[in-house]
């Protein structure tokens, strides 16, 4: 019995050290950002919290950028449905997000780009409705992260 669990801890110990096997869920977007560490940002419109959030998760935070990313959102709320009791059944989110990334030291723009994304929301209840308002958060999450992508 002892031996074959020698066995087995040398093949293991072979097959980790002579591979690249990681046994370790590693995050790799990250290191696929070429950006990540090396930008400031700012971002200026339409006030969605959300984007701070992920804009400083997905670029980092740097203490000496070379990039300056402006990022401008506006939003754009178009009523798509309304019932008989003039209650909105469904909106229509437009939003548009401007980058400009430009270069501090050559003060060159390096890249300009405007992405629109839309999402529909469907209301649930007229008043508060807590599962509605996490719903609505989630799809401005998605939004930015899609632009971000």
């Amino acid at each position: 019995m002892r031996i074959k669990n020698y066995i087995f801890i040398v093949i293991i110990t072979y097959l980790y050290s002579c591979s690249n096997i990681s046994f370790v869920y590693e995050n790799t977007d990250k290191q696929n950002n070429k950006l990540y560490n090396k930008i400031s940002y700012n971002v200026a419109g339409t006030d969605i919290p959300s984007v701070h959030r992920l804009v400083g998760n997905y670029y980092g935070q740097s203490k000496k950028p070379v990039y300056n990313l402006s990022i401008i959102v506006s939003q754009s709320k178009k009523k798509r449905s309304v019932q008989t009791n003039q209650a909105i059944a469904k909106l229509d989110y437009e939003l548009k997000f401007n980058y400009e990334l430009s270069h501090i030291n050559k003060k060159c723009l390096v890249f300009n780009k405007n992405i629109y994304s839309r999402f529909t929301y469907v209301p649930k209840s007229s008043g508060y409705n807590f599962g509605s308002d996490q719903s609505l958060v989630r799809m401005y999450e998605l939004a930015v992260k899609e632009g971000l992508d």
